[in-house]
Parts: C-alpha cells; sequence; structure tokens
C-alpha cells in the first residue's frame, strides 16, 4: 500500500482494490502493518477493497463444531470478533482500517456505522438490508421461500461484519455476497447461525457486478463515516 506524501491527519481516506484473489495470511500482515503505521500517524485511513481464495476464517467466539467440513479449505484464525466465516471468489471483502482515536473511542457506534453503511449500499441496488437483535451481519427477508421448521420467516444473511481495533484503529471489517458459489457455505454453520441461509445480490436476482459493489461503497461511505474534525 502506498504511503502519503502529507500529514496523514489531513488526507482523505485511501482506497485500495485488488484486482486479483489475495492471500488470508498476506492480506493479514499488509492490514497489520498498516494499522500501525495509522496508529503511529505515518500513513492515511484506508479502505481495501479485495476477493480472496476459498477459505474460512474463525473469530475469537468460533465453536469447532461449528466447522462442518475442516478439510474442505483452509481454515484461518482470524483473530477479530464473531465465529466462522466463508471468504472466496465472488465475494467483496472491505477491510476498514479507520482511527477512531479521530472518529470517537465508541465501539457499538463503530459497529452501527458499518452495518448503516452495508444497508445504504444494499438500497442503492433497491435491496432492503436489515439488522436482527443477537444475529450479526445484515439479512434480507425470504417472503417467497418456505418459512423455518419452527414456523419463523426465512431470512437470508447477505453480509458479515467482524472487526477488531488495535491501538484504537480498526481492522478487518465486513464481507458482501455479489456472486459467491453459496454452497462453499456449506461447509461451517456461518456465524453460528443454523435455522437461516445466505443468499447473494446475484442470488435475489440483481446482475450486480464488483465494479458496481464498489461504486456503491465509495458513494455511501462519506454518509456512514463522516470525515473527522480538523484537528481531531
Amino acid at each position: 500500500m502506498p504511503q502519503p506524501d502529507q500529514d496523514p491527519g489531513q488526507t482523505p481516506v485511501e482506497w485500495i482494490i485488488s484486482s486479483r484473489p489475495v492471500g488470508y495470511e498476506e492480506a493479514l500482515a499488509t492490514m497489520e502493518a498498516r494499522v500501525a503505521a495509522i496508529a503511529d500517524g505515518t500513513a492515511s485511513e484506508a479502505i481495501w477493497l479485495l476477493e480472496h481464495p476459498p477459505l474460512y476464517t474463525a473469530g475469537t467466539s468460533a465453536r469447532r463444531e461449528d466447522l462442518v467440513d475442516p478439510e474442505r479449505f483452509p481454515v484461518f484464525e482470524a483473530r477479530r470478533g464473531g465465529q466462522y466465516t466463508y471468504h472466496g471468489p465472488g465475494q467483496r471483502v472491505v477491510y476498514v482500517m479507520l482511527d477512531l482515536n479521530r472518529r470517537g473511542r465508541d465501539i457499538r457506534a463503530f459497529v452501527k456505522a458499518l452495518e448503516g453503511w452495508v444497508i445504504a449500499t444494499l438500497r442503492d441496488f433497491g435491496i432492503r438490508g436489515e439488522i436482527r437483535e443477537g444475529r450479526v451481519g445484515v439479512w434480507v427477508a425470504r417472503p417467497e421461500k418456505a418459512p423455518n421448521p419452527d414456523g419463523t420467516p426465512r431470512e437470508d444473511k447477505i453480509a458479515a461484519i467482524g472487526i477488531r481495533l488495535r491501538r484504537w484503529v480498526s481492522f478487518h471489517g465486513i464481507s458482501i455476497n455479489v456472486e459467491p458459489d453459496l454452497e462453499h457455505f456449506s461447509g461451517i454453520v456461518p456465524c453460528g447461525i443454523s435455522e437461516h441461509g445466505v443468499t447473494s445480490l446475484v442470488d435475489l436476482g440483481l446482475p450486480v457486478t464488483m465494479e458496481d459493489l464498489d461504486s456503491a461503497l465509495m458513494s455511501t461511505f462519506d454518509d456512514a463515516f463522516p470525515p473527522p474534525a480538523t484537528g481531531a
């Protein structure tokens, strides 16, 4: 990631888009280096948009029994909040490296802003994303599908959220399903929730490309994360 030539406290957030799939360990090392530089005041905040090759990650709350098929894809300890998550081609991973020292040291508000960002982005495509108490991520109602066995309406997850903070700089972030192979999620119990499914923009009937999603993420970002006040 390039380093800015001016005071990082006065520069806008840098947007980085990787055109090739990035291995998880490579991504983690790059992200941790950037977070350290942001905390030291030598790099600007950054949003990194990428895809991973097929893999599973285990958050700090992951339960071994939720790893249904441990031999299917590589499994990595993510050291972020949350449980098991799948990443792979067709899914936009958004690593969010923002300095909460300048944006307010409020983890709940930060997670709420991430949720709001995803919901606003989905709204650009006519999708109503919703938050559910006790279920991390962003969900889409599926009234056209059969209800769950207990009679509750079917809802599918379209975006996952998992973050970590170091010196009040965020990393990890969100993932939004554009057109991944949804069958790949069957090797885990995504985020520990078995009674609901997983969907994607294309699965919902929308011919959305990764570039379309990136444009929507960029256009909705400032509303979710207004620039911090000068000198903050």
